[in-house]
């Protein structure tokens, strides 16, 4: 997982590169957790653009840092949904208390680095 934070706007952008399964959840939740404590942003976005397969971690993980980022006054919304995943997520409710953006027609579609 790759992070960017844009301090002129208080955006944290976490883009997934990792499968997500039991395995990789505990590395995403570990690095996002320390990220949105330590930059504060006012909107975290999680890019899915390179997740090939979710399993039902991913919904933990997505609720865990939803429930952080919202005690720490923040924000969260999914980018970049693939079909299958936003499947998982549409099935899970997820995405009645998260919502979806098109990070495509914003400027932070540069490459994190």
């Amino acid at each position: 997982m790759e992070s960017k934070f844009y301090e002129e706007d208080k955006l944290l952008i976490f883009r997934i590169t990792d499968e997500i399964d039991d395995f990789s959840v505990q590395k995403i939740r570990r690095r996002a957790d320390y990220d949105i404590e330590r930059y504060m942003p006012k909107k975290v976005i999680f890019d899915f653009n390179s997740v090939t397969f979710m399993d039902s971690a991913g919904i933990g993980l997505i609720i865990g840092r939803y429930k952080f980022a919202k005690m720490l006054g923040s924000k969260v919304e999914l980018a970049n949904l693939t079909s299958n995943i936003k499947k998982i997520f549409e099935m899970s409710g997820i995405l009645r208390l998260i919502p979806i953006t098109n990070l495509e027609n914003e400027k932070y579609t540069n490459k994190i680095g």
